[in-house]
């Protein structure tokens, strides 16, 4: 079976996905968003695209498939899950809507999706960018959450609590999509808008699962230990299985599975984030896709299958409804980015691998690369994972570990 697998020349799952496809046998054309280094001497394994071209996109991907015909098309994260999406409807294969992917991947849209078929929501207004602080403030209530309506993993999303922490979130966004990159993953009018959200507190968690023709598969409930209350909502820890209480728990799953509905996602994986308080689940984000970065390697399932194998079994038709995570706790720390300047080294990295849990720990910036924290920058320093019988135990193991490492970064080459 031949599968189209869009994926952005910045993810970090290409290994991944290429090992499960080595694994199941599948022939794999990589289709990114950059000239592969041997695209002239594999031609028929690779495919170049602008992401941001759409009409080129079908075209490209209807002459290439003319020539060798493609089976199944998936993307990796929201903007290519949405490319994957248009690819396939333009061959006629199976895919969810696209309208359902382009909800999954702006958030106005997805507010809009959610709020339509009733579920608990924030109050939200889309604001021109530019347009006057005085003219926004007075139409809102602190405290609030400023998102870029299109990006990922908590970058550029603060919380404010008065008009002048408005004035300077709007400042950063503004300044945030006037990077290239950024701005290459908008379409339309994207970067020239804001969506200010209602502040929802409580306890934080993430779904990953997968949607089997419109019914929800949970493959893992992660508990957030650290407080996420702002300003900003930098993600560290991930840890499974949930310490919530089943009840909390099956309500979780339920939002979750309105959500999807909702959007009108059938098929493929989901990645979640849901807050937790006395009034409910409050679904903060649902996107088309699995965990981001490297944090699907948290996660093993029977026989030591990895989620992107399971992913690419359920794509190529195959019943992965009996398919079940370990039994252990596993989690995953990514490391946060203590200050922007260039990165000088990185320290401990060794003694922290020996902290008993922790089984691999992964430094993803060379040294001598400039760094940026989130919000502003788009990439998190490397990973701890940890495995262990309790889920307590694998969160002091991912906390000892990092304590270990001693980060130096020369605020000379900083912003």
């Amino acid at each position: 079976m031949r599968l189209l697998l869009v994926i952005p020349s910045t993810t970090y799952r290409t290994h991944d996905f290429m090992a499960a496809a080595g694994k199941l046998d599948i022939d794999l054309v990589v289709a990114s968003n950059h000239n592969q280094a041997m695209s002239a001497l594999i031609p028929d394994s690779t495919l170049a695209l602008d992401f941001a071209r759409l009409g080129e996109v079908r075209k490209r991907a209807r002459l290439f498939a003319a020539r060798k015909p493609i089976e199944v098309v998936l993307g990796v994260d929201d903007q290519s899950a949405y490319i994957a999406a248009v690819i396939a409807g333009e061959l006629g294969l199976p895919h969810n809507p696209v309208s359902a992917l382009e909800a999954a991947r702006n958030k106005h849209r997805m507010r809009e999706a959610l709020s339509r078929a009733g579920l608990p929501s924030p109050r939200f207004q889309l604001f021109p960018l530019h347009k006057k602080i005085e003219r926004i403030a007075g139409s809102l209530k602190f405290p609030c959450v400023v998102k870029p309506t299109f990006l990922s993993a908590s970058r550029g999303v603060s919380r404010v609590n008065s008009a002048n922490e408005l004035s300077k979130a709007l400042a950063a966004v503004r300044q945030l999509m006037e990077v290239p990159e950024v701005r290459d993953r908008a379409y339309k009018k994207e970067t020239d808008q804001v969506l200010i959200e209602e502040y929802i507190p409580g306890a934080e968690s993430a779904l990953e699962g997968l949607l089997i023709d419109g019914e929800l598969k949970t493959l893992a409930i992660f508990d957030k230990p650290d407080p996420l209350e702002g300003p900003y909502f930098v993600e560290t820890i991930y840890v499974t299985p949930s310490r919530l209480p089943a009840y909390v728990q099956r309500e979780l799953i339920h939002t979750v599975q309105r959500a999807a509905r909702a959007l009108g996602l059938r098929n493929g994986p989901v990645h979640a984030e849901v807050r937790i308080n006395d009034k409910g689940a409050y679904l903060i984000e649902i996107a088309a896709r699995s965990i981001g970065g490297l944090c699907s390697r948290s996660l093993r399932f029977e026989g030591g299958m990895t989620l992107e194998e399971l992913i690419l079994r359920q794509a190529i038709g195959e019943d992965v409804r009996h398919i079940q995570r370990e039994s252990h706790a596993s989690g995953v720390m990514m490391i946060p980015i203590p200050g922007a300047g260039v990165l000088h080294s990185v320290e401990g990295v060794e003694e922290a691998k020996k902290v008993e849990g922790v089984e691999e720990l992964i430094i993803s910036i060379p040294n001598r690369r400039p760094v940026q924290p989130m919000p502003k920058g788009g990439r998190y320093l490397g990973f701890i994972f940890a495995r262990g019988d309790l889920p307590e135990s694998v969160e002091s193991s991912l906390r000892k570990a990092h304590q270990k490492l001693n980060i130096n970064i020369d605020d000379a080459g900083g912003d």
